[in-house]
């Protein structure tokens, strides 16, 4: 059921009204929240292309879970606007007009965000980890997926010969006998395009960081350490201290080791525990102070990050003289 909270519609993502084709599923908006659509065309087992209009009467927020037992890697193009993918911990990835976002993901529960009024376009291709292993090598394919969730591999500009290609398929008469040819073909070009730089030799790509962006990271982290109970987002943050989102990502693992969201979750925790273990304070409490909404959200990732739950904690502190 739709329903509105902190200002922005939501629904869940089989509320979309669907329609099937062929081998190709449509969802559209319900009438009431815009217009728009999102058509998956099945290219192979291991390959689907997705095609994606919105334009949101209002601020929309859909609900997805992905569950994925074989782990995607997903290559998004912007052709038009601005989306966000939010999960359900507030890590998040946004995806701009005129940019490719390469991500990776095994699990993950969150929501795609979309501004009212705002027309959005993307064009995404989905691999499964077979698809790269085929096409790349097994060593190569699993490299991407080490983690559990999502996470951003790459961000960078549209290049022209993909950007030519994703045109070209976009305009493709929907009658041509050899269409499914002609998008898969368009498809192998825009995905060699812009995943090209993924499989260059590392000691010639391996970025060589100066005291500049020593200073960018050491600021980043500063913004995080002084907010995080009402952080900015990743993109916020890259704006505030000069850089891009990826460029930023790759500061924090070098200097770091470990991502602005984690490095968020680390203060968020450790702030938590010492509270937790220092006073008197319930649970509830604790979780506001360092950002939650929810408490059963903190207890979950308080329970994750430590191996305990924060009620032991507690616990531990009120048996004591």
């Amino acid at each position: 059921m739709t329903k509105k909270t902190a200002g922005r519609w939501r629904i869940k993502n089989d509320e979309l009204q669907s329609r099937q084709q062929g081998n190709c599923l449509t969802e559209y908006l319900p009438d009431d929240i815009g217009k728009g659509y999102s058509t998956l065309f099945p290219l192979d087992p291991d390959l689907n292309y997705i095609e994606t209009h919105y334009q949101p009467s209002q601020d929309l927020a859909i609900l997805t879970r992905m569950d994925q037992h074989n782990p995607r890697l997903v290559v998004t193009l912007g052709m038009q606007g601005q989306s966000r993918f939010v999960d359900a911990q507030g890590q998040e990835i946004t995806f701009n007009e005129g940019y490719t976002s390469i991500t990776a993901f095994s699990s993950s529960i969150g929501e795609r965000q979309y501004q009212a009024n705002n027309p959005m376009a993307q064009v995404r291709f989905s691999m499964s980890k077979s698809w790269l292993s085929r096409y790349f090598g097994e060593n190569t394919a699993t490299r991407f997926f080490n983690k559990n969730g999502i996470s951003l591999i790459s961000y960078k500009p549209i290049s022209n010969t993909a950007l030519i290609a994703t045109r070209q398929l976009l305009n493709c008469d929907p009658n041509n006998p050899a269409r499914h040819v002609f998008m898969h073909g368009q498809a192998l070009s825009i995905l060699a395009a812009e995943m090209t730089h993924l499989w260059q030799d590392n000691r010639k790509t391996s970025p060589v960081f100066s005291k500049k962006d020593q200073s960018i990271a050491q600021a980043a982290h500063n913004i995080l350490l002084n907010e995080y109970k009402n952080p900015p987002s990743v993109a916020e943050l890259s704006r505030r201290v000069g850089t891009n989102q990826f460029k930023l990502k790759q500061l924090f693992h070098h200097f770091f080791n470990t991502t602005p969201y984690g490095l968020l979750l680390e203060i968020r925790m450790k702030t938590a525990y010492q509270l937790l273990e220092s006073s008197r304070c319930q649970i509830d409490v604790a979780a506001a102070y360092v950002g939650y909404n929810h408490a059963s959200n903190f207890s979950t990732a308080f329970s994750k990050y430590f191996g305990i739950s924060p009620g032991n904690i507690a616990k531990n502190h009120t048996s004591k003289p």
